[in-house]
Protein backbone atom coordinates (compact mmCIF):
# COMPACT_ATOMS: atom_id res chain seq x y z
CA UNK A 1 0.00 0.00 0.00
CA UNK A 2 0.74 3.62 0.02
CA UNK A 3 4.06 3.05 2.67
CA UNK A 4 6.15 5.74 1.56
CA UNK A 5 6.03 9.42 0.49
CA UNK A 6 4.42 10.05 -2.98
CA UNK A 7 5.39 13.18 -3.63
CA UNK A 8 9.37 12.80 -2.57
CA UNK A 9 9.48 9.33 -5.31
CA UNK A 10 7.58 11.29 -7.98
CA UNK A 11 10.12 13.72 -7.56
CA UNK A 12 12.81 11.05 -7.30
CA UNK A 13 11.22 9.61 -11.18
CA UNK A 14 10.15 12.61 -12.64
CA UNK A 15 11.19 15.50 -10.90
CA UNK A 16 11.32 17.61 -14.00
CA UNK A 17 7.74 16.47 -14.73
CA UNK A 18 4.85 20.10 -14.33
CA UNK A 19 2.78 18.85 -11.77
CA UNK A 20 0.89 21.77 -10.59
CA UNK A 21 -0.55 24.70 -12.10
CA UNK A 22 -2.01 27.41 -10.51
CA UNK A 23 -4.38 29.32 -12.93
CA UNK A 24 -4.93 32.18 -10.89
CA UNK A 25 -1.45 33.12 -11.33
CA UNK A 26 -0.36 31.05 -13.94
CA UNK A 27 2.57 29.36 -11.53
CA UNK A 28 3.80 26.00 -12.68
CA UNK A 29 5.56 23.52 -10.59
CA UNK A 30 7.68 20.48 -11.47
CA UNK A 31 7.21 17.75 -8.86
CA UNK A 32 10.89 18.52 -8.40
CA UNK A 33 9.92 22.47 -6.96
CA UNK A 34 7.04 21.11 -5.34
CA UNK A 35 8.55 18.91 -3.07
CA UNK A 36 11.23 21.61 -2.29
CA UNK A 37 8.15 23.44 -1.29
CA UNK A 38 7.00 20.98 0.65
CA UNK A 39 9.75 20.12 2.61
CA UNK A 40 10.79 23.80 3.48
CA UNK A 41 7.07 23.85 4.73
CA UNK A 42 7.15 20.98 6.97
CA UNK A 43 10.32 22.05 8.59
CA UNK A 44 8.48 25.41 9.44
CA UNK A 45 5.22 24.14 10.76
CA UNK A 46 7.64 22.30 12.97
CA UNK A 47 10.13 24.64 14.15
CA UNK A 48 8.49 28.25 13.36
CA UNK A 49 4.95 27.06 14.53
CA UNK A 50 5.33 24.16 16.75
CA UNK A 51 3.15 21.62 14.82
CA UNK A 52 4.17 18.11 16.26
CA UNK A 53 2.94 14.92 15.30
CA UNK A 54 -0.70 14.55 16.14
CA UNK A 55 -1.34 18.40 15.86
CA UNK A 56 -4.36 19.54 13.58
CA UNK A 57 -3.41 22.11 10.88
CA UNK A 58 -6.79 24.50 9.96
CA UNK A 59 -6.66 25.96 6.72
CA UNK A 60 -9.16 28.42 5.57
CA UNK A 61 -9.09 29.29 1.79
CA UNK A 62 -9.78 29.28 -1.79
CA UNK A 63 -7.62 26.59 -3.84
CA UNK A 64 -4.43 26.67 -4.64
CA UNK A 65 -1.20 24.59 -4.85
CA UNK A 66 -0.31 25.65 -0.99
CA UNK A 67 -3.40 23.36 -0.33
CA UNK A 68 -1.56 20.48 -1.99
CA UNK A 69 1.82 22.05 0.12
CA UNK A 70 -0.04 21.67 2.84
CA UNK A 71 -1.37 18.13 3.30
CA UNK A 72 1.79 16.69 2.04
CA UNK A 73 3.80 18.74 4.55
CA UNK A 74 1.26 17.92 7.37
CA UNK A 75 2.44 14.05 6.85
CA UNK A 76 5.85 14.96 6.50
CA UNK A 77 5.14 15.68 10.08
CA UNK A 78 2.29 13.56 10.89
CA UNK A 79 -0.07 16.06 11.50
CA UNK A 80 -3.18 16.36 10.44
CA UNK A 81 -4.63 19.13 7.72
CA UNK A 82 -8.36 20.72 8.13
CA UNK A 83 -9.45 22.34 5.02
CA UNK A 84 -12.26 24.49 6.07
CA UNK A 85 -15.15 25.39 4.07
CA UNK A 86 -14.97 29.04 3.25
CA UNK A 87 -18.75 29.09 2.71
CA UNK A 88 -19.71 28.57 6.00
CA UNK A 89 -20.30 31.55 8.32
CA UNK A 90 -18.00 32.38 11.00
CA UNK A 91 -20.18 30.57 14.04
CA UNK A 92 -20.23 27.45 12.15
CA UNK A 93 -16.59 27.87 11.03
CA UNK A 94 -16.01 28.42 15.07
CA UNK A 95 -18.18 24.79 15.49
CA UNK A 96 -15.71 23.17 13.89
CA UNK A 97 -12.05 24.65 14.78
CA UNK A 98 -13.29 23.82 18.43
CA UNK A 99 -14.57 20.36 17.99
CA UNK A 100 -10.64 19.76 15.48
CA UNK A 101 -8.48 21.88 18.17
CA UNK A 102 -6.13 22.78 15.71
CA UNK A 103 -2.63 24.47 16.40
CA UNK A 104 -2.67 26.71 13.87
CA UNK A 105 -5.44 28.04 11.34
CA UNK A 106 -3.91 29.05 8.00
CA UNK A 107 -5.86 31.96 5.59
CA UNK A 108 -5.39 33.50 2.18
CA UNK A 109 -6.73 36.77 0.84
CA UNK A 110 -10.18 36.31 0.26
CA UNK A 111 -10.79 34.61 3.62
CA UNK A 112 -8.42 37.26 5.90
CA UNK A 113 -11.84 38.72 8.11
CA UNK A 114 -13.74 35.17 8.60
CA UNK A 115 -10.19 33.40 9.51
CA UNK A 116 -9.39 36.34 12.14
CA UNK A 117 -12.84 36.48 13.32
CA UNK A 118 -12.51 32.68 13.86
CA UNK A 119 -8.99 32.77 15.91
CA UNK A 120 -10.28 35.41 17.83
CA UNK A 121 -13.09 33.63 19.01
CA UNK A 122 -11.18 30.28 19.43
CA UNK A 123 -7.81 31.27 20.51
CA UNK A 124 -6.01 29.32 17.45
CA UNK A 125 -3.22 30.97 16.50
CA UNK A 126 -3.20 32.35 13.08
CA UNK A 127 0.32 31.55 11.78
CA UNK A 128 0.77 31.54 7.95
CA UNK A 129 -1.22 34.32 5.31
CA UNK A 130 -1.34 32.91 2.12
CA UNK A 131 -1.36 34.95 -1.32
CA UNK A 132 -0.46 38.05 0.25
CA UNK A 133 -3.27 38.26 2.68
CA UNK A 134 -2.76 40.96 5.46
CA UNK A 135 -3.41 39.45 8.92
CA UNK A 136 -2.32 40.83 12.18
CA UNK A 137 0.43 38.76 13.68
CA UNK A 138 0.71 35.99 10.80
CA UNK A 139 3.49 34.99 8.58
CA UNK A 140 3.64 35.61 5.25
CA UNK A 141 3.18 32.41 3.42
CA UNK A 142 5.84 32.70 0.72
CA UNK A 143 8.47 34.33 2.85
CA UNK A 144 8.01 31.96 5.52
CA UNK A 145 9.58 29.08 2.84
CA UNK A 146 12.28 31.23 1.53
CA UNK A 147 13.37 31.34 4.69
CA UNK A 148 13.23 27.67 6.14
CA UNK A 149 15.80 24.48 4.52
CA UNK A 150 13.97 21.16 4.11
CA UNK A 151 12.80 19.30 6.98
CA UNK A 152 15.64 16.72 7.75
CA UNK A 153 14.05 13.14 8.61
CA UNK A 154 10.53 13.72 7.04
CA UNK A 155 7.85 11.39 8.53
CA UNK A 156 5.09 9.26 6.83
CA UNK A 157 2.32 7.87 8.43
CA UNK A 158 0.88 4.53 8.16
CA UNK A 159 -1.66 3.32 5.39
CA UNK A 160 -4.11 3.53 8.43
CA UNK A 161 -2.98 6.39 10.35
CA UNK A 162 -5.46 9.86 9.92
CA UNK A 163 -3.76 11.72 7.51
CA UNK A 164 -6.56 14.83 7.15
CA UNK A 165 -9.98 15.86 7.87
CA UNK A 166 -13.06 16.65 5.97
CA UNK A 167 -15.86 17.40 8.12
CA UNK A 168 -19.39 16.81 6.48
CA UNK A 169 -21.83 19.23 5.61
CA UNK A 170 -24.15 18.67 8.56
CA UNK A 171 -27.41 18.35 6.83
CA UNK A 172 -29.16 15.63 9.76
CA UNK A 173 -27.02 17.36 12.67
CA UNK A 174 -23.45 19.07 13.65
CA UNK A 175 -20.54 18.44 11.30
CA UNK A 176 -18.34 14.99 11.84
CA UNK A 177 -14.85 15.21 11.04
CA UNK A 178 -14.22 12.17 8.47
CA UNK A 179 -10.81 10.32 8.94
CA UNK A 180 -8.64 10.42 5.70
CA UNK A 181 -5.94 8.02 5.02
CA UNK A 182 -3.35 7.08 3.10
CA UNK A 183 -4.79 4.05 2.29
CA UNK A 184 -7.59 5.34 1.27
CA UNK A 185 -6.01 7.79 -1.20
CA UNK A 186 -4.25 4.63 -2.80
CA UNK A 187 -8.04 2.90 -2.67
CA UNK A 188 -9.64 5.87 -4.91
CA UNK A 189 -6.98 5.67 -6.75
CA UNK A 190 -7.23 2.58 -8.33
CA UNK A 191 -11.10 2.93 -7.96
CA UNK A 192 -11.48 6.36 -10.11
CA UNK A 193 -7.84 6.27 -11.81
CA UNK A 194 -7.99 2.59 -13.12
CA UNK A 195 -11.64 2.60 -14.93
CA UNK A 196 -10.68 6.51 -16.54
CA UNK A 197 -7.46 4.94 -17.77
CA UNK A 198 -5.62 7.81 -16.11
CA UNK A 199 -1.84 8.18 -16.83
CA UNK A 200 1.22 10.86 -16.56
CA UNK A 201 0.33 11.95 -19.58
CA UNK A 202 -3.37 13.07 -18.64
CA UNK A 203 -4.12 16.65 -17.47
CA UNK A 204 -6.87 17.35 -15.26
CA UNK A 205 -8.96 20.16 -13.96
CA UNK A 206 -9.95 20.28 -10.78
CA UNK A 207 -13.13 22.64 -10.16
CA UNK A 208 -14.05 21.63 -6.88
CA UNK A 209 -13.30 22.85 -3.70
CA UNK A 210 -10.50 21.30 -1.33
CA UNK A 211 -12.33 21.21 1.61
CA UNK A 212 -14.51 18.80 -0.17
CA UNK A 213 -13.17 14.88 -0.94
CA UNK A 214 -13.90 15.76 -4.78
CA UNK A 215 -11.47 18.70 -4.16
CA UNK A 216 -8.99 16.96 -3.14
CA UNK A 217 -9.19 13.42 -4.99
CA UNK A 218 -11.24 13.92 -8.46
CA UNK A 219 -8.92 14.40 -9.80
CA UNK A 220 -5.98 16.41 -8.27
CA UNK A 221 -4.30 13.84 -5.91
CA UNK A 222 -4.64 10.47 -7.94
CA UNK A 223 -3.21 12.76 -11.19
CA UNK A 224 -0.29 13.73 -8.61
CA UNK A 225 0.33 10.10 -7.85
CA UNK A 226 0.58 8.52 -11.36
CA UNK A 227 2.50 12.08 -12.76
CA UNK A 228 0.39 13.73 -14.23
CA UNK A 229 -0.60 17.27 -14.33
CA UNK A 230 -3.04 18.63 -12.32
CA UNK A 231 -5.06 22.31 -13.17
CA UNK A 232 -6.19 24.50 -10.32
CA UNK A 233 -8.24 27.19 -10.41
CA UNK A 234 -9.11 28.98 -7.36
CA UNK A 235 -12.64 28.73 -7.63
CA UNK A 236 -15.14 27.54 -10.38
CA UNK A 237 -15.51 30.08 -13.07
CA UNK A 238 -17.56 28.28 -16.07
CA UNK A 239 -15.91 30.55 -18.85
CA UNK A 240 -12.35 30.08 -17.78
CA UNK A 241 -12.78 26.56 -16.96
CA UNK A 242 -14.26 26.13 -20.61
CA UNK A 243 -11.20 27.97 -22.10
CA UNK A 244 -8.93 25.22 -19.86
CA UNK A 245 -11.60 22.52 -21.25
CA UNK A 246 -10.68 23.25 -24.72
CA UNK A 247 -6.85 24.45 -24.26
CA UNK A 248 -5.26 21.38 -22.10
CA UNK A 249 -7.35 19.04 -20.19
CA UNK A 250 -7.61 15.28 -21.15
CA UNK A 251 -10.03 14.05 -17.89
CA UNK A 252 -12.61 15.97 -16.11
CA UNK A 253 -14.92 15.94 -13.08
CA UNK A 254 -18.05 17.98 -12.16
CA UNK A 255 -20.83 17.95 -9.65
CA UNK A 256 -24.50 18.60 -12.01
CA UNK A 257 -24.33 22.20 -11.43
CA UNK A 258 -20.94 22.56 -13.14
CA UNK A 259 -21.98 20.36 -16.54
CA UNK A 260 -25.18 22.80 -16.84
CA UNK A 261 -23.19 25.92 -15.85
CA UNK A 262 -20.82 25.27 -19.12
CA UNK A 263 -23.44 24.09 -21.05
CA UNK A 264 -24.97 27.54 -20.48
CA UNK A 265 -21.94 29.46 -21.66
CA UNK A 266 -22.75 31.34 -24.74
CA UNK A 267 -19.48 29.63 -26.12
CA UNK A 268 -20.01 26.11 -25.19
CA UNK A 269 -21.51 24.71 -28.77
CA UNK A 270 -18.87 26.13 -30.28
CA UNK A 271 -15.71 25.05 -27.82
CA UNK A 272 -13.32 22.12 -29.31
CA UNK A 273 -13.69 19.32 -26.08
CA UNK A 274 -12.05 17.00 -28.39
CA UNK A 275 -9.24 17.07 -26.16
CA UNK A 276 -10.91 16.03 -22.99
CA UNK A 277 -11.06 12.19 -23.72
CA UNK A 278 -12.80 11.12 -19.96
CA UNK A 279 -15.83 12.95 -18.69
CA UNK A 280 -17.07 11.95 -14.93
CA UNK A 281 -19.59 13.39 -12.82
CA UNK A 282 -20.94 12.63 -9.05
CA UNK A 283 -22.15 14.56 -6.17
CA UNK A 284 -25.81 14.16 -6.93
CA UNK A 285 -27.64 12.39 -9.57
CA UNK A 286 -27.20 14.11 -13.52
CA UNK A 287 -30.04 15.07 -14.68
CA UNK A 288 -30.78 12.52 -17.83
CA UNK A 289 -31.52 15.27 -20.15
CA UNK A 290 -28.22 16.80 -19.47
CA UNK A 291 -26.66 13.50 -20.34
CA UNK A 292 -28.24 14.27 -23.69
CA UNK A 293 -27.00 17.72 -23.98
CA UNK A 294 -23.84 16.53 -24.10
CA UNK A 295 -24.32 13.39 -25.78
CA UNK A 296 -25.67 15.94 -28.59
CA UNK A 297 -22.08 17.30 -28.77
CA UNK A 298 -20.10 14.01 -29.03
CA UNK A 299 -19.55 13.82 -24.87
CA UNK A 300 -20.10 10.74 -22.94
CA UNK A 301 -20.55 11.54 -19.70
CA UNK A 302 -20.32 8.99 -16.70
CA UNK A 303 -22.04 8.93 -13.80
CA UNK A 304 -20.45 7.63 -10.42
CA UNK A 305 -21.11 7.45 -6.79
CA UNK A 306 -18.99 7.99 -3.56
CA UNK A 307 -18.97 9.53 -0.41
CA UNK A 308 -16.14 11.43 2.06
CA UNK A 309 -16.39 8.32 4.14
CA UNK A 310 -15.55 6.35 0.91
CA UNK A 311 -12.65 8.47 0.16
CA UNK A 312 -14.88 8.61 -2.82
CA UNK A 313 -15.09 6.42 -5.07
CA UNK A 314 -17.63 3.20 -5.07
CA UNK A 315 -19.35 3.58 -8.56
CA UNK A 316 -18.24 4.53 -11.84
CA UNK A 317 -20.66 3.18 -14.93
CA UNK A 318 -18.85 2.05 -18.14
CA UNK A 319 -18.59 4.54 -21.03
CA UNK A 320 -20.58 1.84 -23.48
CA UNK A 321 -23.68 1.63 -21.01
CA UNK A 322 -23.35 5.91 -19.69
CA UNK A 323 -26.26 6.58 -22.42
CA UNK A 324 -27.90 3.44 -22.60
CA UNK A 325 -28.52 2.99 -18.18
CA UNK A 326 -28.91 6.98 -18.14
CA UNK A 327 -29.31 7.61 -14.15
CA UNK A 328 -27.23 4.85 -13.43
CA UNK A 329 -24.07 4.58 -11.22
CA UNK A 330 -22.38 1.64 -12.97
CA UNK A 331 -21.04 -1.17 -10.76
CA UNK A 332 -18.38 -0.96 -8.03
CA UNK A 333 -14.85 -0.76 -9.26
CA UNK A 334 -12.52 -2.88 -8.19
CA UNK A 335 -11.23 -2.45 -4.58
CA UNK A 336 -14.89 -1.38 -3.39
CA UNK A 337 -17.68 -4.24 -1.72
CA UNK A 338 -21.35 -3.39 -2.06
CA UNK A 339 -24.36 -4.50 -0.43
CA UNK A 340 -28.45 -3.42 -0.55
CA UNK A 341 -30.10 -4.65 2.81
CA UNK A 342 -33.29 -4.00 4.20
CA UNK A 343 -34.37 -2.36 7.87
CA UNK A 344 -33.13 -5.52 9.75
CA UNK A 345 -30.02 -5.92 7.35
CA UNK A 346 -30.75 -8.78 5.62
CA UNK A 347 -29.54 -8.67 1.49
CA UNK A 348 -32.61 -7.58 -0.82
CA UNK A 349 -33.62 -9.46 -3.94
CA UNK A 350 -32.21 -7.84 -7.28
CA UNK A 351 -34.77 -4.70 -8.22
CA UNK A 352 -35.53 -3.76 -4.68
CA UNK A 353 -34.65 -0.70 -2.80
CA UNK A 354 -32.41 -0.92 0.40
CA UNK A 355 -29.41 0.31 1.88
CA UNK A 356 -26.36 0.76 0.71
CA UNK A 357 -23.40 -0.67 2.71
CA UNK A 358 -19.82 -0.53 1.29
CA UNK A 359 -16.89 -2.35 2.58
CA UNK A 360 -13.28 -2.10 1.42
CA UNK A 361 -9.66 -0.39 1.86
CA UNK A 362 -11.59 3.27 0.58
CA UNK A 363 -13.76 3.21 3.52
CA UNK A 364 -12.71 5.44 6.80
CA UNK A 365 -11.81 4.03 9.44
CA UNK A 366 -14.11 6.48 11.49
CA UNK A 367 -14.95 10.44 12.81
CA UNK A 368 -12.71 12.58 15.03
CA UNK A 369 -13.21 12.24 18.77
CA UNK A 370 -16.93 10.51 17.48
CA UNK A 371 -16.74 6.87 19.12
CA UNK A 372 -20.75 6.85 18.93
CA UNK A 373 -20.91 8.28 15.92
CA UNK A 374 -18.71 5.88 14.16
CA UNK A 375 -20.19 2.77 15.96
CA UNK A 376 -23.52 3.69 14.27
CA UNK A 377 -21.99 3.97 11.00
CA UNK A 378 -19.56 1.19 10.82
CA UNK A 379 -20.22 -2.31 11.47
CA UNK A 380 -17.97 -4.66 13.24
CA UNK A 381 -16.85 -6.67 10.06
CA UNK A 382 -16.10 -2.79 8.36
CA UNK A 383 -19.49 -2.86 6.02
CA UNK A 384 -20.19 1.24 6.43
CA UNK A 385 -23.64 2.08 6.54
CA UNK A 386 -24.04 5.28 3.94
CA UNK A 387 -27.96 5.83 4.73
CA UNK A 388 -28.24 5.81 0.50
CA UNK A 389 -31.14 3.66 -1.16
CA UNK A 390 -30.06 1.62 -3.88
CA UNK A 391 -31.07 -1.03 -6.60
CA UNK A 392 -29.65 -3.41 -8.42
CA UNK A 393 -30.70 -4.37 -11.79
CA UNK A 394 -30.09 -7.66 -13.95
CA UNK A 395 -27.10 -6.20 -15.65
CA UNK A 396 -25.44 -5.78 -11.87
CA UNK A 397 -25.75 -2.18 -12.14
CA UNK A 398 -27.04 -0.04 -9.27
CA UNK A 399 -29.08 3.31 -9.20
CA UNK A 400 -29.54 5.20 -6.40
CA UNK A 401 -32.90 6.08 -5.17
CA UNK A 402 -32.68 8.70 -2.33
CA UNK A 403 -31.26 9.13 1.22
CA UNK A 404 -32.32 6.51 3.84
CA UNK A 405 -33.61 8.97 6.28
CA UNK A 406 -35.66 10.81 3.74
CA UNK A 407 -37.87 8.07 2.81
CA UNK A 408 -41.14 7.98 4.38
CA UNK A 409 -43.93 5.61 5.02
CA UNK A 410 -47.31 6.33 2.93
CA UNK A 411 -50.08 3.45 4.05
CA UNK A 412 -47.59 0.95 4.26
CA UNK A 413 -45.88 1.63 1.09
CA UNK A 414 -42.30 2.92 1.17
CA UNK A 415 -41.69 6.38 -0.74
CA UNK A 416 -38.50 7.58 -2.26
CA UNK A 417 -38.37 11.66 -2.68
CA UNK A 418 -36.04 11.40 -5.03
CA UNK A 419 -37.87 9.30 -7.29
CA UNK A 420 -41.07 12.05 -7.29
CA UNK A 421 -38.69 15.07 -7.40
CA UNK A 422 -37.64 13.78 -10.84
CA UNK A 423 -41.22 13.57 -11.81
CA UNK A 424 -41.33 17.02 -10.67
CA UNK A 425 -38.76 18.47 -12.30
CA UNK A 426 -39.72 17.28 -15.23
CA UNK A 427 -42.70 20.01 -15.50
CA UNK A 428 -42.31 23.06 -17.65
CA UNK A 429 -43.22 25.33 -15.04
CA UNK A 430 -41.09 23.90 -12.36
CA UNK A 431 -37.48 25.47 -11.96
CA UNK A 432 -37.09 23.07 -8.58
CA UNK A 433 -38.33 20.53 -5.87
CA UNK A 434 -37.96 19.21 -3.09
CA UNK A 435 -40.39 16.57 -1.32
CA UNK A 436 -40.43 15.53 2.41
CA UNK A 437 -43.10 13.07 4.10
CA UNK A 438 -45.43 14.86 6.69
CA UNK A 439 -47.71 13.53 9.27
CA UNK A 440 -50.85 12.38 8.28
CA UNK A 441 -54.11 10.77 10.13
CA UNK A 442 -55.41 8.33 7.50
CA UNK A 443 -52.00 7.06 6.20
CA UNK A 444 -50.07 7.77 8.80
CA UNK A 445 -47.26 10.01 6.34
CA UNK A 446 -47.89 11.44 3.11
CA UNK A 447 -45.94 13.87 0.69
CA UNK A 448 -45.51 17.61 0.32
CA UNK A 449 -43.88 19.08 -2.17
CA UNK A 450 -42.04 22.19 -1.99
CA UNK A 451 -41.21 24.10 -5.54
CA UNK A 452 -39.81 26.89 -6.66
CA UNK A 453 -41.72 28.10 -10.00
CA UNK A 454 -40.05 29.03 -13.40
CA UNK A 455 -42.00 32.48 -13.07
CA UNK A 456 -43.64 33.56 -10.07
CA UNK A 457 -47.58 32.70 -10.24
CA UNK A 458 -47.07 30.55 -12.89
CA UNK A 459 -47.69 27.51 -12.18
CA UNK A 460 -50.96 25.54 -12.18
CA UNK A 461 -50.83 22.86 -9.06
CA UNK A 462 -54.05 21.06 -10.73
CA UNK A 463 -51.83 20.38 -13.96
CA UNK A 464 -48.71 19.49 -11.85
CA UNK A 465 -50.75 16.91 -9.96
CA UNK A 466 -51.92 15.72 -13.02
CA UNK A 467 -48.61 15.34 -14.35
CA UNK A 468 -47.86 13.20 -11.32
CA UNK A 469 -50.59 10.80 -11.31
CA UNK A 470 -49.65 9.92 -15.17
CA UNK A 471 -46.02 8.93 -14.11
CA UNK A 472 -46.10 7.56 -10.34
CA UNK A 473 -48.46 5.46 -8.52
CA UNK A 474 -50.91 7.64 -6.43
CA UNK A 475 -49.61 6.86 -2.70
CA UNK A 476 -46.19 8.30 -4.05
CA UNK A 477 -47.86 11.97 -5.45
CA UNK A 478 -47.82 14.60 -3.46
CA UNK A 479 -50.97 15.74 -0.76
CA UNK A 480 -49.46 18.80 -0.30
CA UNK A 481 -48.29 21.35 -2.57
CA UNK A 482 -46.60 24.74 -1.61
CA UNK A 483 -44.70 27.54 -3.50
CA UNK A 484 -41.48 28.99 -2.62
CA UNK A 485 -38.85 31.74 -4.16
CA UNK A 486 -36.16 29.69 -2.61
CA UNK A 487 -35.45 26.12 -0.76
CA UNK A 488 -33.01 26.55 2.09
CA UNK A 489 -29.79 24.74 1.83
CA UNK A 490 -26.79 24.59 4.07
CA UNK A 491 -23.52 26.18 3.19
CA UNK A 492 -22.19 23.04 1.04
CA UNK A 493 -25.57 23.60 -1.09
CA UNK A 494 -27.57 20.40 0.07
CA UNK A 495 -31.30 21.42 0.77
CA UNK A 496 -32.37 21.20 4.28
CA UNK A 497 -35.30 18.68 4.66
CA UNK A 498 -35.79 18.82 7.97
CA UNK A 499 -36.75 22.67 7.58
CA UNK A 500 -38.85 21.73 4.88
CA UNK A 501 -40.68 18.97 6.92
CA UNK A 502 -40.86 21.86 9.76
CA UNK A 503 -43.09 24.39 8.35
CA UNK A 504 -47.06 24.22 7.15
CA UNK A 505 -48.67 21.64 4.78
CA UNK A 506 -49.55 24.14 2.25
CA UNK A 507 -52.57 23.27 -0.22
CA UNK A 508 -54.23 20.09 -0.29
CA UNK A 509 -54.10 18.14 -3.20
Amino acid sequence: MLTVDPLRRRAELSGDALALVDTATGRDLSYAVLDDRIARLAAHLRVAAGVDRGDRIAVLSHNGHELIELLFACARIGALLVPLNWRLAPTELIEIVEDCEPTVLVADDANAAPATAVAAATGVELHLALRGAQIDGAVDYEQALAAAGPQADPHWPAETDAWYLLYTSGTTGRPKGVIQTPRMALANLVNIGVPIDLTSADVTCNVLPMFHTGGINLYTLPTLLVGGTALVPRTFDPAEVLGLLEARTTAFFGVPAVYQLLADQPGFDAADLSGVRSWASGGAPLPVPLIHRYAERGITIRQGFGMTETGPTVFLIEEAAALSKAGSVGRPQLLAEVRIVDVDGRDVPEGEAGELLVRGPGVTPGYWQRPEATAAALEPDGWLHTDDVARRDADGHYTIVDRWKDMYISGGENVFPAEVERVLDEHPQVAESAVVGVPDDRWGEVGKAVIVPHREGELDVDDLLGHCRARLAGYKVPRHVELTDELPRNAAGKILKRELAATGTGDSA
